[in-house]
């Protein structure tokens, strides 16, 4: 299946000047792609780097190194006004729907915002395609001159999926777009995207920290973690077996997924909090919480490698990766002998 929207070995680095000037990486190396028709999940726990990722996906943000490619053309370097023909096909949206919508504009002048920006005329057919864009999302009776304040969470949500579909997008980054909302109103915007896909093909790219949201929309799943990929492959197979002891650990703590396991299943507690990205520590970035984590942990990066069918994981423990242990912590211990 042809990629449309492709990140090559995307690096964003931030520079903190408090307490003392120091660069720190919030995304490091990431390789992602989704293809088209297809939802890609991607989880993590707060401040792993996801929000960020989503940003320089649609090109709010520029990489420090790396590509972005969608659609096969590489749109890294483009300028604001060489995006606008992509910004059609690739749309967003974010986590809080009030602070993403203007509270000071009308329904119906945030629903006429991009078909301004694009220069796209419809005269006095914009009433009727903005009715059909709001009904199409379940809005059927909305008074399109109230202001945002006057709607629910869950409604404003609504508004800005239609909004996002005003120009018929090809892909929709999606940042957190359940987390805001109660529980109930969470199921029928998941629901919602799931019906948007089979009625319009559309591809998604969404980000999230609730694994049960992922499980339910994505045909692929990457778990993040410190800023880097850690797993990647078929959501089912994520589900049903993850490989990473991150992944395993984020599936024990989601309460409905945990009560669909099997008799055996245990909560994982992970020790500690996630390491500050200004000062990642060696070997695996994951070992100072890991439970399994032996000497090559503490001194070797584990690359992100294919272990099975469409399976990527970057740990030294995962299948196939335990008879090269000894050979790997000899070959470390020799190389800080020599340093």
């Amino acid at each position: 299946m042809a990629a449309l929207l492709e990140l090559e070995n995307i690096t964003k680095t931030f520079t903190q000047k408090r307490g003392g000037k120091r660069d720190v990486q919030a995304v490091a190396g990431v390789s992602l792609a989704v293809s088209k028709g297809e939802t890609v999940g991607l989880v993590g726990e707060s401040g792993c780097g996801k929000s960020t990722l989503a940003r320089l996906a649609l090109k709010l943000l520029n990489p420090t190194a790396g590509r972005i490619l969608f659609d096969g053309a590489d749109i890294t370097g483009m300028s604001g006004r060489q995006m606008l023909p992509v910004r059609r096909r690739l749309q967003a949206v974010f986590q809080d729907p009030l602070a993403s919508l203007n509270s000071r504009m009308t329904i119906a002048e945030i629903m006429r915002e991009p078909f301004d920006t694009h220069g796209i005329r419809l005269g006095t057919g914009l009433p009727a395609r903005i009715r059909e864009l709001l009904s199409f999302v379940g809005m059927e009776n909305t008074d399109i001159q109230k202001l945002p304040p006057q709607f629910s969470g869950g409604q404003l949500q609504r508004i800005a999926i239609a909004r996002a579909l005003a120009l018929e997008p090809d892909i929709i980054v999606a940042d957190e777009p359940t987390s805001a909302l109660d529980p109930s109103i969470q199921a029928q915007i998941v629901n919602l995207l799931l019906f948007i896909q089979r009625k319009r093909k559309i591809s998604y790219l969404i980000i999230s920290h609730d694994l049960d949201v992922i499980g339910h929309v994505a045909d692929r799943i990457a778990v993040m973690y410190l800023g880097t990929v850690i797993e990647q492959g078929p959501a089912d197979q994520i589900m049903a077996r993850p490989l990473h002891p991150y992944t395993q650990a984020l599936l024990s703590a989601a309460p409905t997924l945990a009560a669909r396991r099997q008799r055996g299943w245990k909560r994982i507690v992970l020790q500690g909090d996630p390491p500050n990205p200004a000062n990642v520590p060696s070997g695996c970035r994951f070992h100072p919480r890991c439970h399994l984590a032996r000497d090559i942990c503490r001194l070797i990066t584990p690359p992100l490698r294919a272990v099975e069918d469409g399976r990527l994981v970057a740990c030294h423990l995962a299948p196939d990766g335990t008879a090269a242990i000894g050979v790997e912590i000899g070959r470390a211990r020799k190389g800080e002998a020599a340093a």
